[in-house]
């Protein structure tokens, strides 16, 4: 009687294929994870530095809308003054344009303020919208005047910038912010940048510097940001049309 032949796979072939589709499936699974996380990087990165930029674009859209307004001080009226008030650590203008409404709102009171960040890592940059309802809203933020020690004008005296649960942040985690103002000279001075402004006039320019608490050369850092002031305009003189 003849035997036939029977052909099949053996148990060490079985293991064995086994074995290489485990390793074939183990070596997909880490490429795509690598892959998942480099592209969770670069969108973490991308994300941060579109946030860097936007920074500038938001300050220079609110400067540029800065409206050269007057008010009596509230409780001083009949003595009107330009409404713009700059510190190192604090400024406050009216601007046609606001985070909340872009340029398509109504005129806000714009507050910025140099403030401890979280835990106390560094300082923050942060601004306050209020609603602008008239030269009557503004004489409200006024409580008096006193003698500018350089120049012996009054200049009003503002109530502090507050942060709130409505503050906006800016920027954060930053090693510093120091904000200046540039008054333009005649020859051969030309300009200077000044820590606080008490003029009549709006100043030329405000310049803003900053600098990341954690600097990493990888991505976009936040610095120094030098915003031109359009406006010329001498709050309380008369002009010809």
């Amino acid at each position: 009687m003849t035997r036939q032949k029977q052909s099949g796979t053996t148990l060490l072939e079985l293991l064995i294929a086994v074995t290489l589709v485990s390793l074939l499936s183990v070596g997909m699974m880490t490429a795509m994870r690598v892959g998942l996380t480099a592209m969770t990087k670069t969108n973490d990165k991308l994300l941060g530095n579109r946030r860097i930029a936007s920074v500038q674009r938001i300050l220079e859209a609110e400067v540029a809308g800065l409206m050269p307004l007057s008010s009596d001080c509230g409780t001083n009226p009949g003595n009107p003054f330009g409404f713009f008030e700059g510190r190192g650590d604090e400024m406050r203008f009216v601007s046609s344009y606001s985070l909340q409404e872009a340029a398509r709102g109504y005129p806000r009171v714009l507050e910025y303020r140099v403030v401890p960040g979280e835990r106390g890592e560094g300082v923050r940059l942060i601004v306050n919208e209020l609603f602008y309802n008239g030269p009557a809203s503004l004489g409200l933020l006024c409580l008096g005047f006193d003698a500018d020690p350089e120049s012996g004008v009054a200049v009003p005296r503002m109530r502090p910038v507050e942060a709130g649960p409505g503050s906006f942040v800016i920027a954060d985690r930053l090693a510093y912010c120091r904000i200046l103002y540039r008054e333009l000279m005649p020859p051969p001075g030309l300009q200077r940048w000044m820590p606080e402004w008490h003029r009549g006039k709006f100043p030329s320019a405000i310049r803003i510097e900053m600098a990341p608490l954690s600097p990493d050369p990888s991505r976009l850092q936040l610095s120094t940001i030098t915003l031109p002031v359009r406006v010329n305009k001498v709050v309380g003189t008369s002009y010809e049309d």
